[in-house]
């Protein structure tokens, strides 16, 4: 095949004919007059002379013009062609020739860039080197589709460096005819990387997106189960207690008895985690070290996860306060220390660690509600089986357990969740199988200095009490069950069945009223704004609240005022009693 730029430059340039042309009528005349001058030079006129010499001038003049027209014609067809491959080696996409049998006939320079290959040694290269063995039947699939139909084909596939880095390009092929007569395929390649990063984290944060309006939605369902589940057990185990009372312990009934009672105490703890995990659990927060109230847990942690792991503990220095229920820490720690247990097969270990840490908008922006801002980061770790993928997409859905059947309820890492969320923290989780797994919870730093400890109350009373209680309960089956309970410990009880009697009730009655125990979700008149109306009518009267969840009634998103009291439902007669001498004490 003749290139191009190979050409005589008169084979290229029709000027050059009629210059060339121009050239040799001018030599011709010029010749022509010189051989009359010297035969009949005698026979001229000086005005012969004259005029012959003023024509050869014009023909030179001209010829002259002729051959600075050509020379800028030359340099501008130079210049084009300097722009032309300036234009196509620096393009900003990638251009490569490309044969039906798949070889590299040429390319751009941005094309060898892509490939970081040197554009010498991509020439009678396979195309499919560079491309990703698990993407290579796209691309063969298109180049046979545009060679048969002639029609313009565009892919996304990912596209190998010698290094074995790869990036994702966007390939558009068009069929052409070659010089030399067989058809090939122009390809433009465009990096796309930064696109399909985008939609990849896209993706990621949408499906972060759903599965927390699932778990949301999961929650809610739960609260709200739990909630009227808890009075129900609260009934059944509070009857099982009173007759256990009278039954002798070397009756035959006493041992039914209390497997009924260790029945509904089994399914109380596990409504709590429901509650936990729905974000419904009522909560007494208080600022703390959380060094502290780790360190104080570690005892129970170590009988609990057994001699065979070892239990690491690293508390960070110059730890920031919290604030939260230090009873959501003990349960936190227990579930994540229980799951890294069952996970380690023989011999382990589990590290806890507390350290202060700053969340930046970038880290949040990869996280779906993270806020940036300052954080004290509980981890828990472990060097166990780990998880897949698969499971840890669904690690903290309730229900789902990967223990056989009987060994877990799939409650407790959902419990965990709730916990951090309840108090406007985060938590995540990275694991890889064989590899063990790692559980980071932020909770927000709390600018005020920490609280002391509260007292110690006894756990239940010690003598038979005396004082007036006015209870109200709008669940029948528990106010029958809760005011045996109180008559039992020796208090008068003022029953109401609504907010609207307990009103009355403690208008009307002449003696004192020292404590109002109140249910919380309740019609007409919910316990807190009930509490306020007859703190107007007895200034003195103490009170406790009771509930399965706070439902966002007794405070914002259930945690109780500062100062409040509080028993959660199923309680049992031990535990009533010894709320009951703490507040009235």
């Amino acid at each position: 095949m003749t290139n191009k730029n190979n050409r005589p430059k008169d084979a290229a340039d029709p000027s050059a004919g009629s210059g060339r042309d121009l050239r040799q009528k001018a030599e011709a005349l010029a010749r022509e007059r010189v051989d009359f001058t010297s035969q009949d030079s005698a026979a001229l006129s000086p005005e012969e002379i004259r005029k012959t010499l003023h024509e050869l001038r014009v023909h030179q003049i001209e010829l002259e013009m002729q051959n600075e027209e050509l020379r800028t014609a030359q340099a501008q067809i130079e210049a084009g062609r300097a722009r032309y491959f300036d234009l196509y080696n620096l393009a900003p996409v990638g251009y490569a020739t490309v044969s039906e049998k798949g070889l590299i006939l040429e390319t751009n320079l941005t094309a060898a860039t892509l490939l970081s290959v040197n554009r010498g040694a991509l020439v009678k290269q396979p195309i499919s080197r560079f491309i990703l063995k698990e993407d290579q039947n796209i691309y063969y699939l298109h180049r046979k589709k545009l060679f048969e139909t002639g029609e313009p084909q565009e892919c996304e596939l990912r596209l190998l460096k010698p290094d074995g880095r790869f990036f994702w390009g966007h390939l558009t092929g068009t069929a052409a005819q070659a010089e030399d007569g067989p058809t090939v395929c122009r390809l433009v390649i465009v990096d796309i990387t930064e696109r399909k990063l985008a939609e990849e984290k896209n993706q990621k944060l949408q499906a972060q997106f759903q599965q927390a309006q699932k778990m949301e939605s999961v929650g809610r369902l739960a609260g709200g189960v739990a909630h009227d589940y808890n009075n129900m057990l609260g009934v059944i185990q509070g009857y099982a207690e009173l007759a256990l009372d009278r039954v002798g312990l070397d009756e035959p009934l006493y041992a039914d008895l209390e497997e009924i009672r260790k029945a509904a105490q089994r399914s109380a703890d596990l409504t709590r985690q429901l509650l936990a995990f729905a974000r419904k659990q009522t909560i007494a927060p208080r600022i703390i070290d959380l060094n502290d109230t780790v360190e104080g847990l570690f005892k129970m942690l170590r009988r609990l996860i057994g001699e065979h792991i070892a239990l690491d503990w690293k508390p960070g220095q110059g730890l920031w306060p919290v604030k939260m229920d230090p009873a959501q820490i003990d349960q936190m720690l227990t579930n994540l220390c229980v799951n890294a247990r069952d996970a380690i097969a023989g011999v382990g270990k589990i590290t806890v660690e507390t350290r202060n840490t700053a969340l930046d908008e970038e880290y949040c922006a990869q996280q779906t509600e993270f806020t940036p801002g300052e954080y004290v980061e509980l981890t828990v770790s472990d060097d166990g089986c780990g998880m897949d993928s698969k499971t840890l997409l669904l690690v903290f859905d309730p229900f789902f357990t990967t223990k056989e059947i009987n060994k877990g309820t799939g409650l407790g890492l959902a419990s965990v969740h709730g916990a951090v969320k309840q108090n406007n923290g985060f938590i995540n989780v990275h694991s890889e199988l064989d590899q063990g797994t790692t559980f980071k919870i932020y909770l927000p730093r709390h600018a005020a200095k920490m609280e002391p400890l509260p007292e110690k109350v006894p756990t239940q009373a010690t003598a038979l009490s005396h004082e007036t209680i006015l209870l109200v309960e709008d669940e029948p089956a528990v106010l029958r069950m809760t005011t045996i309970m109180l008559e039992r410990q020796g208090y008068t009880v003022l029953v109401a069945r609504s907010p609207g009697e307990a009103i009355r009730l403690a208008a009307e009655h002449r003696g004192r009223i020292e404590l109002l125990l109140t249910d919380v979700v309740m019609p007409e008149m919910n316990g807190r704004d009930l509490a306020k109306t007859l703190s107007s009518i007895r200034p003195s009267l103490k009170r406790l609240f009771m509930s399965g969840y706070t439902a966002n009634i007794i405070a914002q998103h259930g945690v109780l005022d500062a100062g409040e009291h509080f028993i959660q439902k199923p309680f049992s007669l031990k535990d009533l009693g010894g709320k009951l001498r703490e507040v009235l004490k």
